[in-house]
């Protein structure tokens, strides 16, 4: 096991103490609020240094106490029941700590957008994408996050051809994040009289969401047009032009949104834009580390097929990890917890490899 970083849970514990002061002070509101944000994201960190410390000193007291010739055998007895059940815990506490100082993503803590969009399969991929929208929208509910649709085109058949949400809440990127890919599902369609299994495909791309001060866009650099909007079957149809579309002209990249309120429409395309520049950048900056630094599971690539959804056999197969499980109703439901816990651990334990090669190369 890699050695813990010393100087780095110092200066972890120095600057929580900094941030708890300067909160104590009453500071501005805005400055509250970054400090809180800033607190509560060190806080379980330190709080696990302060136990590893306590645990370390414990043993040392223990350790002490039977090299010392004068201990009674009462003593000396309950010292070397305990010492085992302390070292194990030390154990645990360090490994604990190795995933908790493993580098941040900075975009971990953010809300993020959700893009899912019907690949091949016709109207049954359409009804998959719909499908995966609830899944996810059911997740978030037990997580307390919240989701907003921000634009959606339903399929023919029901489901979405393309459906773009906001899904907002504290650490929402850091769980969503190794979703983006090919999903494909094989099962019978309910149209399909001969029951025949068919396979069909969506694909879904999570974002961290951008604020202002993560992308700049300058006004010179989009065009805004604004549209007719449009309803399924002649419904909420508004008669005003309030659709409106952007083109980011450097990268060519567009988004539109046709609710009812142009005010929102623009918001909200402005939003998904942010969102899709910042990853952008994101990417070109994970292209310039060394291949090697990036795993399987977090490299991203949204045209690699990463899970299927196998109805007929009730079972779940994600193609990274290899892990299959054979509770595919409850998952498509939103219990996605122990597949995404898989890809969290499966990720860390990447890192944890990495950062050991390192210190072996240093």
């Amino acid at each position: 096991m890699a050695k813990l970083p010393i100087e780095k849970m110092r200066e972890l514990e120095r600057r929580f103490s900094e941030v708890e002061a300067r909160m104590s002070a009453g500071p501005a509101a805005d400055v509250y609020i970054k400090l809180a944000a800033e607190y509560s994201e060190i806080e379980p960190v330190v709080k696990k240094i302060r136990e590893f410390q306590k645990t370390e000193s414990e043993i040392a007291d223990l350790e002490a106490l039977l090299s010392d010739k004068a201990t009674d055998r009462e003593m000396r007895d309950l010292a070397e029941m305990e010492l085992p059940e302390l070292k194990a815990r030390i154990e645990t506490l360090e490994s604990e700590m190795q995933i908790l100082l493993l580098p941040k993503d900075a975009a971990d803590e953010k809300s993020a957008i959700l893009e899912i969009r019907a690949g091949t399969g016709g109207n049954e991929a359409a009804l998959f994408a719909g499908d995966l929208f609830r899944m996810y929208e059911r997740y978030a509910s037990t997580h307390g996050w919240k989701v907003e649709i921000l634009s959606e085109s339903e399929g023919e058949a029901g489901g979405y051809k393309e459906i773009i949400a906001t899904v907002s809440g504290r650490g929402v990127f850091a769980k969503l994040k190794f979703e983006s890919g090919v999903h494909r599902v094989q099962r019978v369609p309910e149209t399909e009289a001969g029951g025949r299994i068919h396979t069909s495909a969506a694909t879904v791309a999570v974002l961290p969401e951008a604020e202002e001060i993560d992308i700049e866009i300058r006004p010179e650099d989009i065009r805004i047009d604004t549209m007719r909007s449009s309803g399924a079957g002649g419904q909420h149809v508004n008669t005003t032009d309030s659709a409106v579309r952007i083109t980011h002209l450097p990268t060519g990249i567009i988004v539109t949104s046709s609710e009812k309120s142009q005010h929102q429409n623009r918001a909200k395309a402005m939003q998904v834009l942010r969102a899709r520049l910042y990853d952008i950048e994101r990417q070109r900056a994970d292209s310039e580390r060394s291949a090697s630094r990036r795993s399987q599971v977090g490299s991203g690539d949204r045209s690699e097929r990463i899970r299927t959804y196998n109805f007929p056999q009730g079972r779940l197969t994600d193609h990274r990890i290899n892990l299959t499980l054979y509770k595919l109703d409850r998952v498509i439901e939103g219990e996605l917890d122990e597949v995404i816990d898989a890809l969290v651990a499966d990720y860390q334990a990447g890192q944890l490899a990495q950062l050991g090669n390192d210190h072996a190369g240093a």
